[in-house]
């Protein structure tokens, strides 16, 4: 599903970013809230997109779901859930145009989603199978950032590249609240700042940074952050797929003119672990659970589709069809993936041939030709 692009007039930007409240555009109980000037630029999503964007976020949670259903059974060696986070993948996702490019972190499974990669190519890393699942180079979309915040300075380099080049499109770097804090981020902000190019940081403020609260890497909001480099935030209920997609779009028009980069702090959670490693009942509360578990993305647009008279039981049961059948795809996908030879592992490592590297390798399939005698 794409979602057409809307023309957002430049003349606009100011008055749109003079609006400091939190940007949210349908109520946690679904109903269509009032007063945001954000509303202007989503006014062309109509009943299909809204279907649409409801059926992208159940099959990225059904595909997410399947994955940390491998892991437990052993096919994957780990995964980094997204469940509670779709509205902010999904809706930053669809704001996106085809020359853009995007750099996530290791979450964004519903992003490279929306972007057109095959969701069994996600797999690839985390089963072993391969040291990266597709070509960034086919889908606008860079492979997994594993070291964290690295991605953000990947991305204002390539925005760099694109004011070089002239054109007109924009870099996405997705990174965490616990990323806000690392030296990539905050050499990027300034680094972006300084040169004026067209990046978009989107933060998802998930509240944990693995075990670390979000109170404790920030006392304002993370929004707030890049003004000191001289980057406008905007704060985002990022559970509120709407909301996001106009907040990016925004963002994206800045880009595209030529006013520098623009902070996004998706406000959501993390429903499930860090990462498949992870505990989370060690550090958080049931309690805590509960009050963002009513603050569902899917839930909350699935309330606004039924108060509009726009979805029936009928559309729900297609919409989870289609979870089911990407989930088995996945599963048959996955189960299918051939091991890599074993000295696969000395290849790609440099551009080109490396003798030291050769005589690694020949050293390396003498050992284990022992193995088989």
């Amino acid at each position: 599903m794409a979602i057409a692009q809307v023309r957002v007039p430049e003349g606009r930007l100011a008055e749109w970013m003079g609006f400091d409240g939190l940007v949210q555009l349908i109520s946690v109980d679904g109903q269509r809230t009032v007063g945001c000037p954000y509303w202007e630029l989503v006014a062309d999503v109509g009943a299909e997109q809204l279907r649409d964007l409801y059926t992208d976020m159940a099959v990225v949670r059904r595909i997410d779901a399947e994955a940390m259903a491998l892991q437990r059974q052993g096919e994957l060696g780990l995964w980094a859930p997204l469940l509670g986070q779709e509205a902010a993948q999904v809706g930053s996702a669809r704001a996106l145009q085809p020359d853009d490019f995007v750099f996530p972190s290791y979450r964004e499974h519903g992003v490279a989603y929306c972007c057109g990669v095959d969701p069994v190519a996600m797999l690839r890393l985390w089963r072993g199978s391969a040291l990266s699942g597709w070509d960034p180079a086919d889908f606008g979309i860079a492979t997994p950032a594993i070291i964290v915040g690295s991605q953000a300075l990947h991305a204002t380099g390539y925005a760099l590249g694109i004011t070089l080049d002239g054109a007109r499109s924009a870099a996405v770097a997705y990174f965490g609240d616990g990323a806000s804090s690392e030296g990539d981020v905050a050499e990027a902000f300034g680094f972006a700042a300084s040169y004026m190019v067209p990046v978009v940081f989107v933060c998802q403020n998930n509240q944990w940074a693995i075990s670390e609260p979000v109170r404790l890497q920030s006392h304002a909001s993370i929004a707030e952050r890049g003004q000191g480099y001289g980057i406008p935030g905007i704060q985002v209920d990022g559970n509120d797929v709407l909301a996001v997609l106009a907040a990016t779009r925004f963002a994206l028009a800045r880009a595209y003119a030529g006013q520098g980069p623009t902070l996004i702090e998706a406000v959501t959670y993390r429903m499930g672990p860090h990462t498949t490693s992870d505990d989370p009942t060690r550090y958080r509360s049931h309690h805590e659970e509960e009050a963002w578990r009513v603050k569902d993305p899917l839930a909350r647009l699935r309330a606004l589709l039924r108060a509009e008279g726009l979805a029936d039981d009928r559309f729900e049961d297609a919409a989870t069809a289609s979870a089911e059948d990407a989930a088995a795809r996945l599963r048959r996908g996955c189960l299918a993936l051939p091991d890599p030879p074993l000295d696969a592992l000395f290849e790609h490592v440099y551009a080109g041939a490396h003798p030291l590297l050769e005589e690694e390798r020949e050293a390396y399939v003498a050992y284990l030709a022992t193995l088989e005698s």
